[in-house]
C-alpha cells in the first residue's frame, strides 16, 4: 500500500532544511583548519576534523564573562517583560476604563516601531544620568513589551470572567488575580513570550554596541565579533566556532521549553 506524501509534509521538510542546513555548515566549518576550507569551502565533512577554532576563540575572547552577561541580560529582559504585560494586558481584557480603545490602539502602534528608530533619544537619557556602559542600560528599554502585553491581552479574551468574579468574592487583590490565578492558567503564552524575548535580546548586536564602551557588560554576540580581526583576513574556522558556542544555550532553551513553545502557538490558531 502506497502512502500518501502530502505537499504540507514537502513543503515542511524543505523549511526545516532551509533553516538545518546552514547550522551545519556552520559546525562542519568549525572542525576544519583554515587550508582545507580555503581548498574547498562547501566540502560536507571535515577530511581531519579538529578543535583548534574553539580553543582560539576561548584564548581570544572571554567566552565565560560575555556569556553570563548575555544570559543575565536576557533573562532579567524576559522576566520583566513578563512582569510588565500581564497587568498591562489584563487591564486591556478585562477592566473597564476611559480610553481603552485609544490605549489598545498605541500597544498595536508601538508594534510597528523598531527600537533603532528611538536609540538616539534613549542613548542621550541614559547618558545624562551616566548610565550607559551599565547593566541597567541594557535592560531598563526593553522592560516593557508591546508584543508581550498584545499576547497577554488576547490570551486573556479566552479566560471566562467567573473565574475573576469568584476570587473577587474571596477577597483577592487584583495583584493577586493577575500574579496567582491568571498566570498560571497563560503558562504557554507566557513561556512562548519569555523565548522569543530571550532569542532576540540574547543575540542583539546592535543595542550592546551602542551602549557599552568596554568589556565591563560587553556582550557575546560582541565578543564574537571580535573574532573577525578586519586587515589581517577572516579566519572562518575561528568565527564559526564562535558562532557556534554563541547559539549553544538557544538551542538548549528551545529544547526544555519546546513543549509549552508548541502549546502556546496551537492556542493562539
Amino acid at each position: 500500500m502506497k502512502r500518501s506524501v502530502s505537499w504540507a509534509g514537502v513543503l515542511a521538510l524543505v523549511a526545516a532544511a532551509a533553516w538545518v542546513l546552514p547550522y551545519a555548515w556552520m559546525v562542519v566549518t568549525s572542525l576544519k583548519p583554515l587550508e582545507e576550507i580555503a581548498e574547498d569551502p562547501t566540502a560536507p565533512f571535515p577530511k581531519r576534523p579538529q578543535l583548534d577554532a574553539y580553543r582560539e576563540v576561548f584564548a581570544q575572547v572571554s567566552v565565560g564573562r560575555h556569556l553570563a552577561v548575555s544570559l543575565a541580560v536576557a533573562i532579567a529582559i524576559g522576566l520583566l517583560q513578563i512582569a510588565l504585560a500581564l497587568p498591562a494586558g489584563y487591564a486591556l481584557a478585562k477592566l473597564r476604563f476611559v480610553g481603552k480603545k485609544a490605549a489598545f490602539g498605541v500597544v498595536v502602534a508601538c508594534l510597528l516601531v523598531p527600537p533603532q528608530v528611538t536609540f538616539v533619544s534613549v542613548f542621550l537619557m541614559f547618558a545624562q544620568v551616566s548610565l550607559t556602559n551599565t547593566f541597567t542600560a541594557l535592560v531598563v528599554p526593553f522592560a516593557a513589551s508591546a508584543l508581550g502585553t498584545f499576547l497577554v491581552r488576547q490570551a486573556l479574551l479566552s479566560v471566562p470572567d467567573e473565574i475573576i468574579e469568584a476570587a473577587r468574592l474571596d477577597g483577592a487583590s487584583e495583584l493577586t488575580i493577575i500574579y496567582r490565578i491568571l498566570a498560571p492558567l497563560l503558562r504557554p503564552t507566557l513561556v512562548s513570550i519569555f523565548l522569543v524575548s530571550f532569542v532576540y535580546h540574547y543575540s542583539d548586536y546592535f543595542w550592546p554596541l551602542v551602549m557599552t564602551t568596554d568589556d565591563t557588560v560587553r556582550t557575546l554576540p560582541l565578543g564574537v565579533a571580535l573574532l573577525k580581526e578586519p586587515g589581517s583576513g577572516v579566519r572562518w574556522h575561528v568565527v564559526m566556532a564562535g558562532n557556534v558556542l554563541l547559539s549553544l544555550p538557544v538551542l538548549a532553551l528551545f529544547a526544555l521549553a519546546q513543549k509549552h513553545l508548541i502549546r502556546g502557538v496551537a492556542a493562539r490558531a
